[in-house]
């Protein structure tokens, strides 16, 4: 039986909002203001059933439940040593810390009118870690646990040293992005950018390596705060921020100026629901 493409896969097709002939069109102004009622009587809100609802995810839903699934008693002990290995357990659960550290900093940034969702699904397995709303506009934020205290990333991959396998964290973030922006689109009947964001939870230091055109990228960053830009891919939303430490993601709180309250709480109750992820 063939295995069909994964949601991170890059030749997997993608229907962009703009050839989505189901897409909805804003009146000639361009105010989407106009096309919802005021938040507190927004049908979508209250009448979402509870099982759709997805605003109640804790950070790493998906890790929690392969742990209680998957618990590390005798035998996988026994057979990860047995085969030299650490337990996949021990993966998930630092991978689980990142993730609930990142949304413990994220949840803070509620007082400057911005929202925050976690977990959400992806078909068919995949998922966003955390999904930000708020006036400086809409980030999907992946979250990973790297054992390194130096990377060197570039414009699809993360290497995290000498003999370890290159991972894939750049391009699948920007490729988790990509499905929001059409996911949220198509449900809201507006355009709806969504900024892909990388946290890298472990390592102190990031080297940039030369992007595809050849260009050096700047050396060691402390900050992790320039984009990385794939330069096969188009517009400014190809840019992925790139994130060092949980703590480092509240910088995101000080943007502003892109989305009005109506309309951050307009994307939020559509984010929310869980079949806005179906189908995409």
């Amino acid at each position: 039986m063939s295995v069909g493409p994964t949601p991170d896969d890059p030749e997997r097709p993608f229907l962009p909002p703009d050839e989505d002939s189901d897409r909805l069109f804003l009146p000639p102004d361009n105010d989407p203001d106009r096309l919802f009622p005021p938040p507190d009587n927004d049908p979508d809100r209250l009448f979402l059933p509870p099982d759709d609802d997805l605003a109640p995810n804790r950070p790493g839903e998906v890790l929690r439940t392969h742990l209680a699934a998957h618990p590390l008693d005798g035998p996988a002990l026994f057979a990860a040593r047995l085969l030299a290995r650490r337990p996949v357990q021990d993966e998930w659960r630092h991978r689980l810390a990142a993730e609930c550290a990142v949304g413990a900093e994220l949840e803070r940034l509620g007082r400057g009118g911005w929202h925050v969702l976690h977990s959400l699904p992806l078909p068919p397995g995949s998922e966003i870690s955390h999904l930000l709303i708020g006036p400086g506009g809409v980030f999907c934020l992946a979250t990973e646990y790297v054992r390194a205290a130096l990377v060197r990333a570039d414009t699809t991959d993360v290497r995290p040293g000498r003999g370890r396998r290159p991972q894939p964290y750049v391009r699948r973030a920007r490729q988790r992005a990509d499905r929001a922006t059409y996911a949220l689109t198509r449900a809201c009947g507006f355009p709806v950018p969504v900024h892909p964001v990388l946290v890298l939870i472990g390592p102190r230091h990031i080297e940039r390596l030369p992007n595809r055109s050849g260009a050096e990228g700047p050396g060691a960053d402390r900050s992790g705060a320039e984009p990385l830009a794939d330069a096969d891919a188009k517009g400014d939303d190809a840019d992925v921020r790139l994130v060092l430490g949980a703590q480092a993601v509240t910088a995101l709180g000080a943007l502003g100026g892109v989305l009005t309250p109506a309309t951050a709480d307009r994307i939020h109750t559509v984010a929310r629901n869980r079949r806005t992820w179906q189908g995409i």
